[in-house]
């Protein structure tokens, strides 16, 4: 059967619009590092008007998406996919790190494409967070980080196949798993580690108001490798390796068999 369209076209100015979000989004997560604050504060909060605007700009980019050419089909595979997500995240739970979506969403992002797998994390991680009561000011950055997480494995080489392809989405999942989790510490960690009151000596750990930027990463790296990435990151790192080592192939050729059907390119081997 031929294939006809891709499942979420790039167009020129959809492609600006995920790359202008993006940036928007990573000065977001950074805010820690890049706000100036008096070093006297006791207590430092986010900017929140350009918190607020994080949702209004992944609402902007799921409309020019979906303005792209999502048909029903695509849809209907997305609704899928989201619902499948969302309760393999209520089932793990992430409990110690061990996070089911993550597998399927990069599996996702790599058979339907970069703005498919974009789309994607947005939908799942809203709809886990629905099932799980998990909506809070840190849902649109979990959904925006796995949006990278699907975007980034549908830009990953489209010609490497069999066990070089499962090799390739391995050490992918396991980077993935070591990023979310260093994205996500990043927006909340002043605080998970609180603010050093001034004229108390650095506990290495905690953000410090009014810090050079390199004293106050330093500290950042120091906080993640001793509060999460032994445990939480590493939990999720396996948990994604596991699933697309052992479960990856049979994965893979059900959705491809699914995009063929829906008549939806998936490559240069489609067909």
């Amino acid at each position: 059967m031929s294939v006809t369209s891709t499942a979420v076209p790039l167009s020129l100015r959809s492609t600006l619009v995920l790359g202008v979000t993006s940036v928007i989004g990573l000065l977001m997560l950074s805010w820690p590092l890049l706000l100036d604050v008096d070093p006297s504060a006791q207590r430092v909060d986010p900017p929140f008007l350009f918190l607020g605007l994080l949702p209004v700009i992944l609402a902007v980019v799921l409309a020019e998406l979906s303005e792209g050419g999502m048909d029903a089909r695509v849809l209907a595979i997305l609704g899928v996919l989201s619902a499948v997500n969302a309760v393999l995240r209520l089932v793990s739970a992430g409990t110690a790190g061990l996070e089911l979506v993550f597998f399927l969403l990069i599996l996702g992002g790599r058979v339907f494409g970069a703005g498919f797998g974009f789309v994607l994390g947005c939908t799942s991680l809203f709809a886990s967070a629905l099932m799980t009561a998990g909506v809070g000011p840190w849902l649109p950055f979990q959904m925006l980080v796995a949006a990278w997480v699907g975007m980034g494995a549908g830009l990953l080489p489209k010609r490497v196949r069999g066990g070089r392809e499962i090799a390739m989405l391995v050490v992918y999942g396991i980077v993935a798993a070591y990023l979310y989790g260093l994205l996500m510490n990043l927006q909340g960690w002043p605080f998970m580690a609180g603010v050093q009151v001034p004229g108390q000596d650095s506990t290495e750990l905690s953000y410090v108001p009014g810090a050079p930027l390199l004293d106050n990463l330093h500290h950042f790296v120091v906080y993640t490798l001793l509060t999460s990435t032994g445990g939480w990151d590493t939990g999720r790192a396996i948990t994604n390796a596991l699933a697309i080592a052992l479960l990856g192939p049979a994965v893979l050729t059900t959705l491809r068999r699914a995009a063929r059907r829906a008549r939806v390119e998936v490559g240069p081997t489609a067909r």
